[in-house]
């Protein structure tokens, strides 16, 4: 009989003698394939006495102030004969009372893995810090121009996917205002540039994670990811971008208002000199650069703001604000052309254009306008004294239609938490917290993913570790199992397994569903050997099983030359549903390869005088490489003719890579799930992985499940087969 510790923040609780602890712990289940595991228990009792008691504040009792709150899991961990087995959480699910009185506390302890939701919470995207030294960017012609070209100290690209206007390629035709992507020097046609818009690297959003989520900041514990899988020399995920795209159709910022804020400040005292007033006229001063009205009796101090401009049709809003009385603001819109505004006061009013830029105008356009002048006349009167009247100016300044583009603003909506499980889906990644607190983040299988880590392979996780730094160690559990009892069942849970994005509603996505019956890059799993669509039908089970992925999946469209045929090396992304209106859809996450040379100029409009030709840029793709040669990976499920090759070579879809062995395996008329019951020893249930293997009568078995009972040590264990 072993002896169970169980600590709360370091304090050791009570238990009952005869309270039974299941451990459970799994890394991949043949029930549940699309899940992430992590050891856990069964909700268990615990004694209600004055050591508990003390730990849980007297719980029961609600007329405590700052007693213990439940809503917060504590950290906790579990030893085995005085010696640390596992770490995680406790959390209190309630008191039991008898006659009134505290009988048991329940409580359910977690591994650790669980309290990544636990700390994201519901936190979007959108709520990471996204520096704006690192992450913005004005919204200007200019600038999106530039990044569709490769620099490498940006953090942002710029795709050729267009939010509503439909692009083609002809090189017979030159009409004005199309989306004909063929270069014409002076020639107005082409993507306009805001029809664009930027992307960022998945692996950048990871980063974003591990930054705001630290002790340093106030959570519970750090999250640190494992570069395991996300890395850097892993092009398989650190080439995802998602398209920052939070709304259909055009970039705006958050409040939805696309105007820009032109500053005019440096205002001159009435004598048009730069130094502070002393006396205009009897009683008239300004001691410390504030202009006040001297002595008794009644005075008037009159403003008038005059903005001239040519431009007779674009509005404008003005808005004034006073350092001198800070938080004063006011503002006022023009219909358009040249305005004036007065404002009067009966004292050292809210807008005295006096020295040190006590007030600063801002005027905000919808579009590009210029003003030749802007001007204060001042006027003030006092009963007994003479009136005064003097006038400052300032020269010509333009404002423009721009704005930063920021991440945090821009990034679609959607929970990181989210995020993190639809990654976990695609790449059939597994999860676990290692000794020193980090996520180790693995993929369950993964196969010629060339250039990764440096060894240009990735292996079947429960085979093989990924740098062999924890390789799988065979147990001979033979003599330890119970042979009284055991049964082997059928492993095969489902009839089929469908893999797939729950975005595939793009114009080009649907129809490929409606002409081939299917989705987008999904595939349907119910048994064929080659590990592709299709299959014998198992029938002895009805069960679907839907793996379905919460990102956005474009079919992109390579270019053909309208003139003449020919294949151009354009391929863009178009983003409107079937009506060929503004699409939002889900996140979008798509491969973006750069190329540089030997490309079709893309004609881009700048305005309607403006427009450039561009010669390198990135390509949306669903695959990692353009050239089946270099690489055949892809986020597909299924084997799709590629967009720009229109062939079949990119062979090494996200089923083929990071699903299939296991799922094949699952599927095999040979696979059994064994369930066996053990009474293992401490140094196995101390030492042994989930990625481990445990040999009976000289078969090897894999790992599907283990609980054991902490206190007698007695394992129920399903295995299955290797075959």
């Amino acid at each position: 009989m072993q002896e169970l510790q169980l600590y709360i923040e370091n304090t050791r609780i009570d238990l009952f003698k005869d309270e039974t602890v299941s451990l459970t712990q799994t890394i991949q289940n043949v029930k549940d394939v699309a899940k992430i595991f992590t050891s856990f228990t069964k909700t268990f009792t615990i004694p209600a006495s004055s050591i508990n008691n003390k730990i849980f504040k007297h719980y029961y009792n609600f007329d405590i102030v700052d007693g213990f709150d439940a809503r917060i899991k504590k950290d906790s961990r579990i030893e085995l004969n005085s010696i640390p087995y596992k770490t995680g959480r406790i959390r209190l699910e309630g008191v039991a009372l008898q006659n009134s009185v505290p009988y048991t506390y329940k409580i359910t302890f977690f591994g650790n893995t669980v309290e990544l939701p636990d700390i994201l919470g519901e936190d979007t995207l959108g709520s990471l810090e996204w520096s704006d030294s690192k992450y913005s960017v004005p919204y200007t012609a200019n600038n999106v121009f530039s990044y569709m070209s490769q620099s490498a100290v940006r953090k942002l690209i710029v795709p050729l996917i267009t939010h509503t206007q439909r692009l083609f390629y002809n090189s017979s035709t030159s009409v004005a205002g199309s989306g004909n992507l063929h270069y014409v020097a002076g020639s107005i046609k082409g993507v306009v540039w805001n029809q664009l818009k930027f992307a960022v690297r998945l692996y950048d959003i990871i980063e974003e994670i591990e930054t705001k989520y630290t002790i340093a900041n106030g959570y519970t514990s750090n999250i640190l990811f494992s570069r395991d899988f996300f890395n850097t020399a892993n092009p398989v995920f650190y080439d995802l971008f998602l398209w920052l795209h939070r709304k259909s159709g055009a970039v705006e910022p958050a409040q939805q208002v696309a105007s820009i804020t032109s500053n005019v400040v440096g205002w001159l005292d009435p004598n048009n000199s730069n130094t502070a007033i002393t006396t205009i006229s009897s009683g008239i001063i300004c001691p410390s650069n504030m202009l006040n009205v001297g002595g008794g009796g009644a005075r008037l101090i009159s403003n008038v703001l005059k903005f001239t401009t040519s431009d007779t049709t674009t509005p404008y809003v003005v808005t004034i604000s006073s350092t001198t009385n800070a938080g004063t603001t006011v503002a006022f819109q023009s219909t358009s052309g040249t305005g004036t505004r007065t404002f009067t006061s009966s004292q050292s009013g809210p807008f005295i254009p006096v020295a040190d830029a006590l007030n600063t105008v801002s005027i905000t356009s919808e579009s590009t306008i210029t003003f030749s002048q802007i001007e204060w006349q001042f006027d003030g009167s006092k009963t007994g004294f003479i009136p005064y009247s003097d006038t400052s100016n300032t020269g010509s300044f333009g404002v423009t239609n721009a704005f930063d583009f920021l991440v945090r603003e821009q990034i679609p909506t959607m929970s990181i938490i989210s995020f993190l499980t639809s990654l976990f889906k695609m790449f059939s990644l597994v999860a676990y917290v290692d000794e020193q607190g980090t996520i180790v983040i693995r993929p369950l299988e993964a196969k010629d993913v060339s250039g990764f880590a440096g060894n240009g392979n990735l292996s079947y996780y429960t085979n093989s570790d990924i740098n062999n730094n924890d390789a799988p160690f065979n147990y001979n559990i033979s003599k330890f199992i119970e042979t009284s009892k055991a049964s082997v069942n059928v492993a095969l849970p489902y009839n089929e397994i469908v893999y797939g994005y729950e975005g595939v509603g793009s114009l080009l996505a649907k129809q490929h569903n409606q002409l081939t019956g299917s989705n987008w890059g999904g595939l349907t799993y119910s048994g064929s050997p080659s590990g592709q669509a299709g299959g014998v039908n198992f029938n002895a089970s009805t069960e679907i099983y839907k793996v379905l992925v919460p990102f956005e999946h474009f079919k992109y469209e390579r270019l053909i030359d309208a003139n003449n045929s020919a294949d151009t090396t354009i391929q863009w992304g178009w983003s409107v549903n079937e009506n060929s209106q503004p699409y939002i859809g889900k996140p979008l996450i798509f491969y973006a390869p750069y190329r540089s040379s030997g490309l079709n100029t893309i004609s881009v409009v700048f305005s309607d005088s403006q427009v450039a030709g561009k010669t390198q840029y990135f390509t949306p793709s669903n695959s990692l490489y353009l050239d089946s040669s270099t690489g055949k990976q892809n986020i597909n499920f299924n084997s799709e003719v590629n967009e720009y090759t229109r062939t079949t070579a990119f062979t090494d879809t996200l089923f083929l890579t990071y699903h299939s062995e296991y799922i094949i395996d699952v599927f095999n008329s040979r696979r059994r799930i064994t369930q066996v019951s053990a009474y293992l020893p401490l140094r196995i249930l101390f030492d042994f992985q989930l990625n481990d293997t445990f040999e009976i009568n000289s078969q090897r078995y894999i790992i599907n499940s283990i609980t054991t009972n902490l206190q007698n040590g007695k394992s129920s264990i399903e295995l299955l087969n290797e075959v």
